[in-house]
């Protein structure tokens, strides 16, 4: 057994030589001990600070792998078509991203990419969020890597999209796409007039694992509202981001004059949504009697601009054109 181990540890660093030089020799990268720092000339990259430290990257990225959370569809906002990303197993393709964003090949799981086919895809820059930083050195082998700031909570959804657009020199992209969501926010603001300050807002949602959930201000459907100056409930009143397993005891919680029903879009998440309906506690919910329940995509989830021009949508739609 001893044997086999040392045999197999001696193939790896076999291996792992032989890529490491492989890859210097094809990028032209010297690897220092500082592995954010690249010798590369300077009019073909440029030097990005990063939750890591320092990266020097191409200037006009060819081949950018986004192993970020919502960082594919981000991009493709910018204006930067990502060859491959990362997924959330399980987890359909959103539908509101449906004709917007296309489904680049996958390298993985949002928290176990795959390094092995993410060096076959021969990347010029590695995007990912904080919580990859501990194979953060073996994604700089690979190419020049930029670590996005994404702990959790996230921060809001303005300065992810601020983050990237940095990275990618894509600044006054980015600026117009926000400038674009505060002219919407206004629109709707007028479009609501004082109704807005007294309308109870509630973002909830159900599945297998974590029974009931609603969201607070600090998250971004929550902060969607609050720009808007629309009212939450007082159980969703605060700076957090959501709460969990709320038992159906507490299903008054989630109670107001609208209720905004979320769903990452997976059958087992109808399924529990159908038991829920079925209980007779639904029933209490004056939103439920009011006829003011309503069911909308995984895009209440999501920090990408796509998503929360998608809240905006639902907003307009049901507040106002059919309110």
């Amino acid at each position: 057994m001893f044997a086999s181990f040392s045999l197999r540890r001696f193939n790896y660093l076999v291996l792992l030589s032989l890529l490491t030089v492989l890859l210097i020799s094809a990028c032209n990268i010297t690897h220092q001990t500082n592995i954010t720092s690249y010798k590369q000339p300077v009019e073909n990259c440029r030097i990005v600070r990063h939750v890591m430290g320092s990266t020097c990257i191409p200037r006009n990225p060819q081949r950018v792998v986004d192993l970020a959370p919502d960082g594919l569809a981000n991009s493709w906002a910018l204006g930067i078509r990502p060859i491959a990303s990362t997924y959330v197993a399980g987890f359909p393709m959103p539908k509101y991203l449906q004709g917007k964003v296309k489904r680049v090949e996958s390298v993985g799981d949002f928290n176990s990419p795959n390094l092995e086919k993410i060096l076959r895809l021969k990347p010029d820059l590695i995007i990912s969020g904080s919580e990859l930083k501990g194979i953060y050195k073996q994604l700089s082998y690979i190419a020049p890597t930029v670590v996005l700031n994404t702990p959790f909570p996230s921060p809001p959804w303005t300065d992810i999209l601020e983050e990237l657009a940095t990275v990618l020199g894509k600044e006054e992209v980015g600026k117009q796409l926000i400038h674009n969501y505060w002219q919407r926010v206004e629109k709707l603001k007028q479009a609501l007039g004082d109704r807005r300050k007294t309308m109870v807002v509630s973002i909830a949602n159900t599945s297998s694992e974590y029974g009931i959930w609603s969201y607070g201000e600090k998250h971004f459907s929550g902060s969607v509202l609050k720009d808007i100056g629309l009212q939450r409930p007082k159980s969703q009143r605060g700076d957090f981001f959501y709460i969990e397993n709320i038992s159906k005891e507490k299903i008054l919680d989630i109670d107001g004059d609208v209720l905004f029903f979320a769903s990452w879009e997976r059958q087992d998440d109808k399924k529990t949504l159908d038991k829920l309906k079925q209980s007779p506690l639904w029933g209490h919910l004056k939103v439920f009697q009011q006829n003011k329940v309503y069911f909308v995509g995984g895009h209440w989830h999501s920090s990408d601009i796509f998503a929360i021009n998608a809240i905006l949508d639902d907003l307009f739609e049901y507040l106002v054109n059919n309110p």
